[in-house]
């Protein structure tokens, strides 16, 4: 055997793949005993010209949801209007919270109505750089049906399964969720 099919016999993965559309790649990832599941690649750029306090940058997506979103020092570290890193991780954590927590409460026979989250991530600045030390979610979810027990027990589900909450959560001193149905 040779190439992709030597690899994939012993559980790497076959050359990525372009579906043509936002740039979005799949790869197909082999795994003991010939089953394979899929991995989704994604991704995002950014740009910066000029030093760290007087320069300036923007940020992209494939998907053109993010076009040239200008971000600086003062929008990061001060209280300017432009966008930051933070942020966008923030509104990543609220929709893949979002979307976990659907999914269980409908794997559960609770299919939601409504699921919204905001995200409030904080940085501490200290002598060894900026750090993200927190990541606080507040839920409030219309979800016919549904016990506030059971709502809660999801709720404490997705906080940990998210993919977003497992990237972030070991380098956080605190992940925490508060959530109410409404």
């Amino acid at each position: 055997r040779s190439g992709a099919r030597a690899a994939a016999g012993r559980g790497a993965a076959e050359p990525d793949r372009t579906d043509g559309k936002y740039g979005r790649r799949r790869a197909r990832v082999w795994v003991a005993g010939g089953a394979s599941m899929p991995e989704i690649v994604r991704t995002g750029s950014a740009r910066w010209s000029g030093d760290l306090k007087s320069g300036k940058g923007a940020a992209s997506t494939p998907s053109g949801a993010l076009a040239e979103a200008p971000y600086t020092f003062a929008s990061r570290f001060e209280d300017a209007a432009l966008s930051n890193p933070e942020e966008l991780i923030a509104a990543a954590h609220a929709a893949c919270f979002s979307m976990a927590l659907s999914n269980i409460l409908a794997g559960a026979g609770h299919a939601p109505a409504e699921v919204r989250t905001t995200v409030t991530l904080r940085m501490r600045l200290d002598p060894s750089g900026p750090s993200i030390v927190s990541s606080q979610l507040q839920c409030e979810g219309r979800v016919p049906g549904v016990s506030s027990e059971e709502f809660q027990a999801a709720v404490a589900k997705a906080k940990d399964g998210c993919p977003v909450s497992k990237l972030l959560k070991p380098g956080l001193e605190t992940l925490t969720c508060t959530a109410r149905l409404f």
